[in-house]
C-alpha cells in the first residue's frame, strides 16, 4: 500500500509536468503524513540537510564551477580547433571532431547538458555546413554530450557512490577509471551511427553541403599551434585524474584544484574577459548547483522511505523471483532504466533505483562498479531520449530544430548507444579492465 501510494503520487505529479524535485518531495510528504501523521514531517528537514552535508558531495559544486569556467575562458573553442586539425580533413571528419571534443570536454565538466551547451554553438552550424541536416547535427551533439556523465570526472559517478554507500562501499576512484573504456565505446558507436546516417542520406541525395568545403589536411605546424592553444584544456583531465590516482588529492579536492586551475588559465590567457565574466560564471554555477542539490535533498527523503518501509527489499525479491537467469534479469533492469531515464533525471534515478537494484546486483554477484557504469550509461542515454531528455532541449535550441524533428533524428544514435550498453552490461571486463590493470581499488 505504501509503495503504491509513494510511486502513484510521484508518477501522477510527473504526468502533470510538476518538476522532479517537487514531485519527489510531495510524494514523500504524502506517505509520511499518511503513515505517521503530522509528526512524520519531523524527519524531512533532518534527512534533507544530512543528505547534502557530505564531504564527497562538495565535489559537485566545484566540478560544475570548473566546467563553467572552462567554457567561459574559451577552452571549448581551442579543443574544437585542435580536433579539427587532427581529423577535420577526413570524410565525415566533422563527426569525429564532434565526438572527440565531447570526450575532451566531458573530462572537464562531468556534465551532459554543460557539454552540449559548450560545444553545440560551434559544432552544430559546422555540421550543417558540411551537409548534415539540422536535426542530425543537433542529435549527434546531444548524444555526444551525454558522454559527459560517463567519462571521468563524472558528477553522476559521485552521486552513485554516495547513494550506494548506504548499502555497500563503492570507490569513486574505481568508478572514474571504470568509465573510461565504456565512454569511448559509446563515442565509437555514435560515430558509426553518424556515418550510417550520412551514407543513407548520400544514397537518397539528401546530403548536400551548404557551402563548397575543401578542407585541407593541416600541416604539422598548424597542428602544433592548435595543440599549444588547446594544451590548457587538455591538461585539466591530466591534472585531475593524475592527482587522484597519484594519491595527491581526493576527488573532492581535485574539483577544487580544477576550479583554481581554470581561473589561472583565464587570468593568464584573457585577463580582461575573465574579470568581466566572474559574476556570470559564479551565478551560472550557483544556479546549476542549486538545482542539483535540491534534487539530491528531495530524492534522499524518497530513498529513505523506500529503504525504511522495506519497499526496496520487496521489489528486489519480486524481481529475483521472476527468473533465476541473470541474463534475463539484467535485460529487464536495462529496459526499466531506459524507460525511467526517458522521464526523470539521472540524480533522481539513482536515489530511486539504486536502493532497489543494488541488492539484486549483489545477489547476482555483479561487481558494484560494473553496476555503477551500466546504470550510468542507461541514464546517459536518457539525457537524449524524448520526451524529457535535457540534452535534446539544449541541442534543439541551438540547432533551431523542433523537439519533434530532433527526436526523429536521434533514433540512430539511441539504437547505437543501446548496442554499446548491451556490450557493457554483459561483458564486465569492458568496465573492469582498466581499473584492474592499474590496480585501482
Amino acid at each position: 500500500m505504501i509503495a503504491f501510494l509513494l510511486f502513484g503520487v510521484f508518477f501522477l505529479l510527473i504526468f502533470l509536468r510538476v518538476p522532479i524535485a517537487i514531485s519527489l518531495g510531495i510524494s514523500s510528504i504524502v506517505v509520511l503524513v499518511s503513515s505517521s501523521g503530522i509528526y512524520g514531517l519531523e524527519v524531512v528537514t533532518d534527512i534533507m540537510y544530512t543528505s547534502v552535508a557530505k564531504f564527497t558531495l562538495l565535489a559537485i559544486p566545484f566540478f560544475i564551477l570548473a566546467g563553467v569556467i572552462m567554457e567561459k575562458v574559451g577552452i571549448s573553442k581551442s579543443l574544437i580547433d585542435f580536433a579539427q586539425s587532427l581529423v577535420g580533413h577526413l570524410k565525415g571528419g566533422i563527426v569525429f571532431v564532434t565526438v572527440l571534443v565531447a570526450v575532451f570536454f566531458a573530462a572537464i565538466s562531468g556534465s551532459g547538458p554543460a557539454t552540449v551547451a559548450a560545444i553545440g554553438g560551434i559544432l552544430i552550424p559546422a555540421m550543417m555546413k558540411n551537409g548534415y541536416k539540422k536535426e542530425t547535427a543537433g542529435a549527434l551533439v546531444a548524444s555526444s554530450g551525454a558522454i559527459g556523465i560517463i567519462i571521468p570526472p563524472s558528477i553522476a559517478f559521485i552521486v552513485f557512490a554516495v547513494v550506494a554507500g548506504d548499502q555497500i562501499p563503492v570507490s569513486i576512484n574505481r568508478l572514474f577509471m571504470a568509465g573510461v573504456v565504456p565512454g569511448l565505446l559509446v563515442g565509437i558507436s555514435l560515430i558509426l551511427a553518424a556515418m550510417y546516417v550520412r551514407w543513407r542520406q548520400e544514397k537518397s541525395g539528401e546530403f548536400v553541403p551548404m557551402e563548397d568545403l575543401n578542407i585541407q589536411k593541416a600541416t604539422g605546424k598548424e597542428r602544433w599551434n592548435a595543440f599549444v592553444k588547446a594544451l590548457p584544456g587538455l591538461m585539466v583531465p591530466v591534472i585531475i585524474l593524475g592527482g587522484i590516482y597519484g594519491g595527491y588529492f581526493t576527488p573532492t579536492e581535485a574539483a577544487v584544484v580544477a576550479v583554481v586551475y581554470g581561473l589561472l588559465v583565464g587570468v593568464f590567457t584573457n585577463t580582461k574577459d575573465i574579470t568581466k565574466k566572474m559574476y556570470s560564471i559564479f551565478f551560472e554555477a550557483s544556479i546549476q548547483t542549486a538545482v542539483v542539490m535540491i534534487i539530491v535533498s528531495a530524492a534522499s527523503v524518497f530513498a529513505y522511505i523506500i529503504i525504511t518501509e522495506q519497499i526496496a527489499r520487496d521489489i528486489s525479491g519480486g524481481i529475483l523471483n521472476l527468473s533465476d537467469n541473470p541474463i534475463f534479469i539484467l535485460l529487464l533492469i536495462n529496459v526499466l532504466l531506459l524507460i525511467a531515464g526517458a522521464f526523470i533525471d539521472a540524480i533522481s534515478a539513482y536515489y530511486i533505483f539504486v536502493p532497489i537494484l543494488l541488492p539484486i546486483m549483489i545477489a547476482l554477484d555483479v561487481d558494484p562498479t560494473v553496476f555503477g557504469v551500466f546504470i550510468t550509461v542507461n541514464l546517459a542515454i536518457g539525457l537524449f531520449t524524448p520526451p524529457v531528455g535535457l540534452n535534446l532541449y539544449v541541442a534543439a535550441g541551438i540547432s533551431g530544430s523542433s523537439i519533434m524533428e530532433i527526436s526523429k533524428g536521434i533514433i540512430p544514435f539511441v539504437v547505437a548507444s543501446i548496442i554499446a550498453l548491451m556490450l557493457i552490461t554483459y561483458i564486465p571486463a569492458i568496465s573492469t579492465f582498466l581499473p584492474d590493470l592499474l590496480g585501482v581499488k
